[in-house]
């Protein structure tokens, strides 16, 4: 069966689905150069506010194609990182919906993801020492950012292998969820439903401030921002239809 990733559509939430089944959708050359393909697509479609990342039944991702690893030199692997960094750089809010094994490089695609969801199946096994392999792909700064030192090396170096429920306890994903994909999309057409510019550049914002040093830094970034979003015709709108609802409901 053919490598694809396949999207869907659903109140403006892209769901980009990862499927490469004879390898239990391992990420290799030619997949990654697929999820590069469908996030830029998606990033650029009017229609589309949010994305969510899921797999192909029953797994996320088995992590890369050990057959290309074997045999990879340093420009092949920042080809097969492009898919993580394409999700990673994607200017709309990205959630991941983590619904089978998620190991090495699909601890990546998760880790990748603004956001994620783990639904009941989900393990999260980064699996890199025990090949013998050296983490790539940006991993060891994502673990970290998400977890910090200490979760990042029970992972990494010490081969923990968490279930969606210890996953969630420890802060890997968000929230445990019976029907993962669905749950990403409720989450997902949430933020897809706000207007469109504000959304990216509070995400954008969300970054910059996060390696900020006090919250002096962070109120000069945002006061800018924020100044420009009351002027704007979005708020003005929405605005004036509260204030309409509020005048109704006192009546």
């Amino acid at each position: 069966m053919a490598t694809a990733v396949r999207t869907t559509i659903t109140d403006r939430v892209a769901v980009l689905t990862v499927s490469n089944p004879e390898r239990r959708n391992a990420m290799n050359l030619e997949l990654s150069a697929k999820l590069v393909d469908a996030v830029h697509s998606a990033a650029g479609d009017d229609g589309v506010g949010a994305i969510v990342i899921t797999g192909e039944e029953p797994a996320f991702c088995a992590g890369g194609d050990l057959s290309e690893l074997a045999k990879a030199d340093p420009a092949t692997l920042r080809t097969v990182y492009a898919g993580f960094l394409a999700v990673a750089d994607c200017p709309l809010p990205t959630i991941a919906a983590v619904n089978g094994a998620a190991v090495g490089a699909g601890l990546n695609l998760a880790l990748a993801c603004d956001l994620r969801l783990a639904g009941p199946r989900a393990k999260f096994d980064a699996r890199f020492l025990p090949l013998g392999l050296h983490p790539g792909g940006g991993y060891t700064w994502m673990a970290q950012r998400v977890l910090g030192p200490q979760g990042a090396a029970a992972l990494t170096l010490f081969g923990d292998v968490v279930d969606a429920d210890e996953a969630a306890r420890i802060g890997l994903v968000y929230r445990v969820c019976d029907d993962v994909v669905a749950a990403a999309v409720e989450l997902g057409a949430r933020a897809a439903a706000a207007p469109p510019d504000l959304v990216r550049t509070t995400k954008a914002t969300l970054r910059l401030t996060a390696g900020m040093a006090t919250q002096a830094e962070a109120v000069e970034v945002e006061v800018r921002a924020q100044a420009a979003s009351v002027h704007s015709d979005e708020f003005q709108q929405r605005l004036a239809a509260l204030q309409a609802k509020i005048s109704r409901s006192s009546r």
